[in-house]
């Protein structure tokens, strides 16, 4: 009994330090984000590990001595806030793993943009505190702003598409003035127009549907594109 006794009492022991440390994490990525409009580069020096891997939303990654190169002051005509928002957390070992959103707004000349960013973040206890070992950046994707085509050019998409050398179907119909889009006995969904002859689906903003034309103008078929990559559909009714 003593000794699940002294079990329980240094688990609860290790809560507050869990919290501290859980607090402090939170703080230094605070201080890395806002670090980024200053160019303070000395925030970045103090908790970077120096094998740290850093991967970027931009597909790029690197060691210490290349983000350190990146950490310089926004350009004249740029500024911006990040906030950090911690969404889980664990820690083991001296290892501590952190998923935090970055809520960013940047003031781009006299415009405003907002973005949110993903970043799971790998720590390590070392002798002079936290230090960060890995990190990777995911930029959240989201739909575009959508317009109001007039029904005239809207019924121009209505038809059947088959998907190219498949049996696979796509019917396209004008219901309500909004273009729905049916595969096969799939549930119906709602096109968005995100330009002419471009359509999107709500919550799925990595694939866009591109009608094609023939020289006079007549609709030939939609091309699905999933970020760089084209599957062909042809219109055949």
């Amino acid at each position: 009994m003593r000794f699940f006794a002294t079990l329980a009492a240094l688990s609860l022991l290790s809560l507050p330090a869990l919290a501290e440390d859980h607090a402090l994490i939170t703080g230094y990525m605070q201080a890395l984000s806002d670090a980024i409009a200053s160019g303070d580069v000395a925030v970045w020096g103090k908790y970077l590990d120096p094998y740290v891997i850093f991967a970027e939303e931009d597909d790029t990654y690197k060691g210490k001595a290349g983000m350190l190169k990146e950490i310089v002051p926004l350009a004249k005509g740029l500024s911006g806030t990040i906030r950090v928002e911690l969404l889980s957390y664990h820690e083991e070992d001296g290892i501590a793993v952190a998923l935090f959103r970055q809520n960013e707004i940047e003031h781009y000349f006299a415009q405003t943009l907002h973005a949110n960013y993903l970043t799971i973040t790998t720590w390590r206890k070392r002798p002079d505190g936290w230090k960060l070992i890995a990190s990777q950046v995911l930029a959240e994707k989201i739909d575009p702003p959508r317009i109001t085509l007039p029904p005239k050019q809207l019924a121009q998409y209505v038809g059947k598409y088959q998907l190219k050398d498949s049996a696979a179907t796509y019917t396209v119909q004008l219901v309500d003035g909004q273009l729905i889009g049916t595969r096969d006995a799939r549930k119906p969904a709602t096109w968005n127009a995100e330009v002419s002859d471009v359509f999107f689906l709500s919550g799925d903003p990595r694939i866009r549907k591109i009608f094609q034309r023939d020289a006079a103008g007549k609709i030939t078929g939609f091309i699905e594109r999933r970020e760089s990559w084209d599957i062909v559909w042809l219109k055949i009714a």
